[in-house]
């Protein structure tokens, strides 16, 4: 048996194998009218096809927990009620193929309300469907985007509550994991930052105080999270700056932390709080950040990064540096990447859908 296609238990949710998909936003939802942030058929095509394609997970992309919490107008949210049951087709599906559906729950702080990518991904003003972004503290992100409005702690206490609601949201619309977004420069990850954060009360200043919001996030979601199911938390390791940023140590020692407040699992990736920063890419290089919180902090985790061949992913989880991976290009180029890499390892593999059985 390959350690890829491993089954693997988190709580008591049994995942079928350690291929699983990582969030990434398709900005492909109505931007205006009772439909806003709500999925289309484009999601569930997309998400589905790689249920077909044999993801253990599928982690639908960052879902906002809030209007202002979205990174583009067009981001998927799970602020009302309307959003919660367009989603239930979705997570049937997925269900169907023999994947666990699971949501990140996100907010973009100080990067929110930005153009699509493919349109160039400026800020956009108020009058072409922009608003005004919140941030920990009053730095812009860069030079191009605006100044954030700094958080009272009144209004960081009312975000917390929006996570619990939208996590509220997400298990009655079906998802079997939960993941909160820490990672790249949005909200959580600029409250943990010294870089972006230079609060004075309690939640800014010291490590403590940097990671207060973070902890409170977790222990709302999990409040509402039941007990029965994985809670996941996405982070970025390293602000990749010499200094003055979140390092790798913090990550380790956040790492034992969010064990202690119920989290199952950590998903590690790296950057995206600081513009212009050199980052050393290459095939896994952010794997030796994953590999330390699950030898140091003791905490499963999930490796995600230039992974893209079944050998290179296999060795990984051989070599026990991660749990699980998550690809992300890689299932955009190949949404079937899980069966070829049954194929390549000489696995039975027991998910390929009878329609597709003359293929194998």
């Amino acid at each position: 048996m390959s350690a890829l296609f491993e089954p693997y238990t988190l709580r008591s949710l049994t995942l079928p194998n350690r291929v699983w998909m990582a969030p990434m936003c398709q900005y492909s939802a109505p931007l205006t009218g009772p439909d806003t942030g709500a999925v289309t058929d484009w999601h569930l095509v997309h998400y589905g096809a790689r249920a077909v394609g044999g993801a253990g997970l599928v982690l639908l992309e960052a879902t906002a927990v809030s209007p202002e919490g979205r990174i583009s107008p067009a981001d998927l949210g799970l602020w009302n009620e309307r959003q919660q049951e367009a989603l239930r087709p979705l997570t049937a599906f997925l269900k169907a193929q023999g994947a666990v559906p699971g949501i990140q729950l996100a907010h973009a702080g100080r990067k929110a309300g930005t153009d699509r990518p493919w349109n160039g991904g400026r800020p956009l003003a108020p009058e072409e469907g922009g608003w005004q972004p919140v941030g920990p503290s009053p730095l812009a992100f860069d030079e191009d985007h605006p100044v954030p409005a700094e958080l009272t702690v009144e209004q960081i206490r009312e975000i917390t509550g929006r996570f619990a609601d939208a996590a509220r949201r997400a298990l009655a619309a079906g998802f079997e994991v939960a993941e909160v977004h820490g990672a790249h420069g949005y909200l959580i990850g600029e409250f943990l930052s010294p870089y972006s954060n230079h609060r004075t009360d309690g939640y800014g200043g010291d490590f403590t105080g940097r990671t207060r919001f973070a902890l409170e996030v977790v222990d709302a979601v999990r409040a509402v999270w039941p007990e029965e199911l994985p809670l996941f938390f996405r982070i970025s390791a390293t602000d990749w700056l010499a200094e003055g940023g979140w390092e790798a140590d913090d990550t380790v020692r956040f790492a034992r932390l969010l064990r202690e407040h119920g989290v199952d699992l950590l998903d590690v990736s790296t950057g995206g709080n600081a513009p212009g920063v050199r980052i050393p890419t290459g095939p896994g290089y952010q794997v030796p950040f994953a590999a330390r919180v699950k030898a140091e902090a003791e905490l499963p985790v999930a490796a995600v990064g230039l992974i893209t061949e079944p050998e290179q992913a296999e060795k990984i989880l051989v070599n026990g540096e991660a749990d699980a991976v998550l690809l992300g290009r890689e299932l955009l180029r190949d949404p079937s990447w899980a069966h070829r890499a049954a194929r390549e390892l000489g696995v039975r593999d027991r998910r390929v859908p009878a329609q597709y059985l003359r293929a194998v």
